[in-house]
């Protein structure tokens, strides 16, 4: 459906769509696309939507900011409709009445990230463009390579030099041109902007191009497709999400925020956005009661949500509070002990989904959210992507002889 105006997250100013690419004129803050379904929800229809055979993002199509770019038998046309679990051996454990886990690593370059890319580039093949930039510590560039190369745009990834060889892997296998920069995320995510710039190219970058929040909202439509509609009329649902730039959770929070100007729900999830206490700044903002995230020197084993200056903060924020939700902070550690913990599930994710769940083991602890209330973990990557980090999760497997007694005498039997 097209866009009607986008509107400054930050100063409220609207805009034409045509006369805007990234950011606010005024104010360079980020933007949120409006529809005309806003105001005449019986634009679209929620039978179709809910009965179609579409297993993908694209089954949103009328409430998408893009048309479907066709290409049903590619990637492109793969991303999203992911699972929701319910984990009874964690359910247990937890003391939880209800607990939903939503795993994006079935995606097809294994992570959250494969949403928003997706639109992005069905924007590109709107726009006739061929070369389309991005800042990524791993999985937003494999995010667009994977999808660029499937319809056949250039992909140029700038990526810290200090990023996971398993995403470059992905980025180079894909057939991207990588560029590590001798620097960090940001220092990337500047270089990618001046580039675009300098040469013309599109550039997909989270919490700039307005279009990946509109990709991202689609796993928010899922939510309330997979669990909302199913639980009891004005059930509360606490949704945890890891947090670094702040872009998904603004993502979700827009498909929430359509949802509502659809009267599909009649009020919002309660946000819960999870940062590594290593790299807290929309955290520290929230904790100060404050309208200004601070820079902070970030450093975290979940290199996911390892990010100094959150670029998307401010949106974030606003979103958390409107839902009645919070911010929590968890340390590497409870990070890695929440990999096997998903694990033991036959879940297997790296550290910024593990993240997520830390966040609810601790919002538990702490007596910040009601048992008795459903729970969703939004687990945003495969453990594929860091095994690093997965074999620091766990002991390491015993080497033997091949002798029937040393294995007894390992099993202890």
């Amino acid at each position: 459906m097209p866009i009607s105006y986008f509107q400054c997250s930050h100063c409220g100013r609207k805009f034409e769509p045509e006369t805007v690419t990234y950011t606010c004129l005024t104010c360079c803050g980020n933007l949120d696309a409006h529809f005309s379904f806003e105001e005449n929800p019986s634009e679209v229809n929620q039978a179709a939507v809910v009965e179609s055979r579409e297993a993908s993002i694209w089954r949103y199509a009328p409430l998408l900011a893009v048309f479907d770019p066709g290409f049903e038998t590619m990637p492109i046309h793969r991303v999203g409709f992911t699972p929701v679990y319910q984990p009874e051996i964690l359910r247990k454990k937890l003391g939880l009445e209800t607990l939903f886990i939503k795993d994006e690593s079935g995606n097809p370059s294994a992570s959250f990230k494969d949403r928003a890319s997706a639109i992005v580039v069905s924007r590109a093949i709107e726009t006739d463009v061929e070369t389309i930039i991005a800042a990524s510590t791993g999985n937003a560039g494999a995010a667009l390579a994977c999808m660029a190369a499937c319809v056949g745009k250039r992909a140029i990834i700038l990526a810290p030099r200090t990023a996971l060889p398993a995403k470059i892997a992905q980025l180079l296998t894909y057939g991207a041109q990588v560029i590590l920069v001798d620097g960090n995320y940001d220092d990337a995510f500047n270089l990618s902007i001046a580039a675009s710039n300098e040469f013309g190219w599109y550039n997909r970058n989270t919490a700039y191009n307005p279009y990946t929040v509109e990709g991202k909202k689609t796993a928010g439509l899922e939510i309330w497709e997979q669990v909302l509609r199913h639980l009891p009329s004005g059930s509360d649902l606490n949704v945890f999400i890891p947090v670094g730039d702040g872009n998904i959770l603004s993502g979700i929070a827009k498909g929430f925020l359509d949802l509502l100007a659809l009267r599909w729900i009649n009020k919002l999830p309660r946000l819960i956005g999870v940062q590594a206490e290593g790299s807290g700044a929309i955290y520290n903002a929230f904790i100060q009661k404050s309208n200004r995230v601070e820079a902070v020197k970030a450093n975290t084993i979940a290199d996911s949500i390892n990010v100094d200056l959150p670029r998307d903060g401010l949106r974030a924020l606003k979103r958390v509070r409107e839902s009645n939700g919070f911010f929590i902070t968890v340390s590497d550690e409870q990070i890695l002990t929440a990999i096997p913990q998903l694990g033991s599930a036959g879940l297997f994710v790296e550290p910024a989904a593990a993240a997520a769940y830390a966040g609810l083991v601790k919002a538990l602890q702490t007596n910040q959210i009601d048992p008795s209330t459903p729970a969703l973990v939004l687990a945003t990557g495969s453990g594929l992507k860091d095994v690093r980090a997965a074999m620091q999760s766990v002991q390491p497997a015993p080497i033997i002889e091949p002798r029937l007694e040393k294995l007894k005498e390992v099993l202890s039997v």
